[in-house]
């Protein structure tokens, strides 16, 4: 009885942790302080797994001429929402309310902020418009979103040169 009591404790453990993703509060304050002590600001980003765009926005991000680019200027934090189904459990809970909060409930996905260490907007991914940019593809978001980066970041022109080009080719 005891041993079925203790597979029973060890399953439940195991199940939460294969399927619990970390508190959206929890990772965002985690960026934050990341942010303040390594002197940074946070690029905050919304995804989901089945989101195409929201792939093409982090393999941009992650190619290895901007990579190093987005490491050095930022600290990336990601959070999960707008999961459906079984994928619900990637989705990090509290994600779609910070989402909400920062005025993205309607803006579809990726969404993204960057924020300075205290949690206040530098930029957003909204256009002139009020549209969402997403992952910039076309000429005219990648120079909204290069501006946008440059003035939350202090990039030079050579790095917004690099993540221009890297965001305009095709994906």
């Amino acid at each position: 009885m005891k041993f079925s009591r203790i597979l029973i404790v060890l399953g439940l453990l195991l199940f939460q942790l294969n399927f619990a993703q970390e508190n959206a509060e929890v990772v965002l304050k985690k960026a934050l302080t990341e942010a303040k002590s390594k002197n940074k600001n946070v690029l905050l980003i919304f995804h989901a797994s089945w989101c195409k765009w929201c792939h093409v926005m982090e393999k941009n991000m992650n190619l290895p001429e901007t990579k190093p680019i987005f490491e050095k200027k930022f600290v990336t934090a990601y959070l999960d929402v707008q999961e459906m189904g079984e994928k619900k459990k990637l989705e990090n809970p509290g994600g779609q309310e910070i989402m909400n909060k920062y005025k993205g409930e309607n803006a579809g996905l990726p969404f993204w902020l960057v924020l300075n260490p205290k949690g206040e907007i530098l930029a957003d991914s909204f256009d002139q418009k009020g549209e969402n940019l997403g992952c910039p593809s076309t000429a005219e978001e990648v120079v909204t979103f290069t501006a946008k980066l440059e003035k939350s970041s202090k990039m030079n022109k050579s790095e917004l040169e690099t993540i221009e080009k890297a965001f305009t080719k095709k994906n």
